[in-house]
């Protein structure tokens, strides 16, 4: 029999806007104590040095967690130029340096390079594991990280303001692109070195800061929680498992099909009525496409569409 985890069941996701001077591993923890949850997980890292967004799986949702790191996610920021940097953000050493200044009309002709499908190299203080080791570690040890391009997609990149010694930049960006990357490579490419500072990301598909919660505020939230006073003030914040799942087709099913997906059963969607229901949330027959199952209104499972088989990939015990 397993050993019964510590804290209570809390299912569902927190849009925490994470305050600066923090790692997102230590604000998942600190979520995790102030609301008393046994388990959950963050949906995409966010640099110690910078704010805003961070998603918080809570239970079940973090099931949906590779689901919500595929979402487009939106930064602002500041390229400070003339000092190159060796983590890429202010909080490294100065490694080199420059006397070049791009104007403003230079930095518009160079922004187009920088958006849709290109390859970028991730910084040097990164997680990105070399041999068993994380990059941030090595590269503290002295190591230099031979680190391969990797491709990325970024929709739009645009200037926000700009100043002799900065500029300010917006950028809605897929999975995986490094902002900190972004500015050291277009600071190369205007004929200078810079690095990043005042990195704040606004949105993670559909949570954004217009409905993020600070740390200091879910904690007070999780005391009231606790006390008997309000034990469903949590209601007011945590935001359902499938909210991350916005962009996903939403699939009915009868009682008798939910209790299949429960036990890790198929299904077969090969009579008439069963394919139009796929028509409906709009799958074409014969497409593979993942699904979220509904029964009652309430998610039952994450499931794959192959044809006419419904199979889950991950069911949701809520």
């Amino acid at each position: 029999m397993g050993r019964r985890r510590k804290g209570n069941i809390v299912n569902g996701w927190i849009n925490l806007d994470k305050p600066s001077d923090m790692t997102s591993t230590d604000a998942v923890n600190i979520v995790r104590r102030a609301l008393n949850a046994q388990k959950a997980g963050h949906g995409g890292t966010l640099d110690p040095l910078a704010t805003g967004i961070l998603p918080i799986a809570l239970g079940e949702a973090t099931k949906t967690i590779p689901y919500c790191q595929d979402h487009m996610k939106r930064y602002s920021f500041r390229v400070i130029w003339g000092e190159a940097r060796d983590t890429d953000d202010a909080e490294g050493d100065v490694i080199e340096t420059s006397a070049i200044r791009p104007s403003e009309a230079a930095i518009l002709a160079a922004l187009p390079a920088f958006t849709g499908d290109i390859e970028q190299i991730p910084p040097q203080f990164s997680a990105i594991k070399i041999d068993g080791e994380r990059a941030y570690d090595r590269a503290r040890e002295g190591k230099e990280n031979k680190l391969a391009p990797r491709p990325v997609y970024i929709e739009e990149l645009t200037l926000t303001d700009a100043n002799a010694d900065s500029a300010g930049f917006s950028c809605l960006c897929g999975k995986g692109t490094y902002m900190r990357s972004l500015a050291r490579d277009l600071s190369k490419a205007l004929g200078t070195v810079g690095y990043i500072a005042d990195l704040r990301r606004e949105a993670v598909g559909p949570l954004t800061t217009d409905n993020a919660i600070s740390l200091a505020k879910l904690r007070e939230i999780g005391d009231i929680a606790r006390s008997e006073a309000e034990p469903d003030a949590l209601e007011d914040v945590l935001l359902p498992v499938e909210t991350v799942l916005d962009d996903i087709p939403a699939l009915a099913l009868n009682e008798k099909e939910a209790a299949r997906l429960r036990n890790g059963q198929k299904l077969l969607f090969i009579a008439r009525p069963d394919m139009d229901r796929l028509g409906q949330i709009g799958l074409e027959i014969g497409e593979d496409a993942t699904a979220l199952a509904i029964y009652n209104g309430k998610p039952i499972a994450l499931v794959a569409v192959a044809g006419a088989e419904i199979s889950p990939v991950r069911v949701l015990n809520l």
